[in-house]
């Protein structure tokens, strides 16, 4: 017997809500799917961009937010990476466009062209394809 895995939705922690939404909706395109209440403010939403889907819930019940986020609580955040297939070349254009400060999709040694910046959480994103004859 086997198990039919049809899909994967990474849960990731973040600080702000609001924030990460201007992040995932306002720049990379998601779109909210459902989220707790609150709109902005929920404490968990689905989101989705075509075939992908992405969840985010706060760190923190309501009122017991800090004034800012604890190190030791994002220290690791930059060893979770959400890889998107797309050009890195047309997002890294893209993300200039919409101010987003980053360095230039570089090519990795395994044969990927890669673009990386974190989210406002610390998270690494990356987007990537298979590196082209011309590049």
């Amino acid at each position: 017997m086997t198990i039919d895995v049809t899909s994967l939705t990474p849960l990731l922690q973040v600080f702000n809500m609001p924030r990460s939404l201007a992040f995932y909706r306002g720049i990379l395109g998601f779109e909210v799917v459902t989220d707790s209440g609150g709109g902005d403010d929920a404490s968990w939403v689905l989101l989705r961009r075509e075939d992908i889907h992405l969840m985010l819930n706060d760190q923190y019940e309501p009122g017991h937010v800090p004034p800012e986020p604890p190190a030791d609580r994002q220290k690791w955040h930059s060893d979770t990476c959400l890889y998107f297939s797309a050009d890195p070349d047309v997002v890294y254009e893209y993300l200039r466009s919409k101010g987003v400060e980053l360095k230039p999709p570089k090519n990795a040694p395994y044969g990927m062209r890669q673009l990386y910046l974190s989210d406002p959480d610390g998270y690494s994103v990356c987007f990537q394809q298979p590196i082209k004859s011309d590049q």
